[in-house]
């Protein structure tokens, strides 16, 4: 029987779930009667999580005046839904850094997914009207049901990767799972932020990246992240030229508001803070 994407979803959530902070956290912030406070307290439970928090909020990522030396102020200035949002970013890095695949390096696999948050976090803020820090967590988690389709078919993943080598025109990847497996890695995504009940925003971002016209509740973010997905392309090999990439949607464009003038200044920022923000996140894995 051949397995559909939400089979695949349900199979690797078997393996992997998502930790007790992140979960401690979104309670709380669903809960009408917490408080900064009782977040606080909640983080502070796990240690390593905590060292972590501090080292980005102290990070290039927020430029904060001051030295944030406890997690009360970590949540105070950063601000809640974003605390959620660096755990979910931490807890998936580190899960599936675990998941053993043989066909893509995990070095260049979250280095992509970092250059697109970087990239998505910066255009939020040109574009204006959208949530820049919720945008970091959707472009590091953009390409999460790859490593679901490289853990559980292989083969066939090995076969759109081989399909990709040898087309003529360019296919994407998503083009050549699709023609394969029958669907493609951003629908595998979107199964998997449904189930783990991720917010509407990131798993339409994650389920519609690559076909932004068929996003209905946040065809803005969506065109964010795929705007962030094809520059950080850019970034990875160093070019400026968009015929050295896949192709941009023209939607994206309009969507956003955002013009080609932005792609330099924007690549070259990402690339000036890659480092620093691949050391923070090597801590969670």
């Amino acid at each position: 029987m051949k397995l559909s994407a939400s089979d695949l979803a349900k199979d690797i959530g078997g393996l992997i779930t998502l930790p007790d902070v992140y979960l401690r956290i979104n309670r709380l912030i669903d809960d009408p009667n917490s408080s900064a406070s009782d977040i606080a307290e909640a983080v502070s439970r796990d240690p390593s999580f905590t060292i972590r928090l501090l080292r980005v909020a102290n990070s290039a990522l927020y430029r904060f005046p001051s030295s944030v030396d406890t997690v009360a102020r970590a949540v105070s200035i950063i601000g809640t839904s974003q605390i959620r949002n660096l755990a979910l970013s931490m807890s998936v890095a580190s899960s599936f850094s675990g998941l053993p695949n043989n066909l893509v390096s995990m070095a260049n696999f979250w280095r992509h997914s970092l250059f697109c948050a970087l990239i998505a976090r910066s255009l939020a803020r040109q574009a204006g009207r959208c949530d820049r820090d919720a945008l970091f967590t959707a472009g590091l988690l953009h390409d999460i049901g790859e490593l679901v389709i490289f853990n559980r078919l292989p083969k066939q993943a090995q076969e759109s990767l081989m399909l990709v080598l040898d087309s003529q025109d360019d296919l994407p990847i998503y083009e050549a799972e699709r023609q394969i497996i029958g669907f493609d890695h951003s629908t595998v995504g979107g199964e998997l932020a449904r189930q783990w009940n991720l917010p509407p925003l990131l798993e339409e971002c994650i389920a519609h990246h690559h076909d932004i016209g068929n996003a209905t509740r946040h065809p803005r973010e969506v065109a964010v992240v795929h705007l962030g997905n094809i520059l950080a392309l850019m970034a990875e090999i160093d070019t400026l030229e968009l015929d050295d990439v896949a192709p941009i949607d023209p939607l994206a464009w309009e969507l956003t508001g955002l013009s080609k003038d932005c792609i330099e200044p924007t690549v070259r920022e990402a690339q000036a803070e890659i480092i620093e923000v691949e050391r923070l996140f090597a801590t969670a894995s």
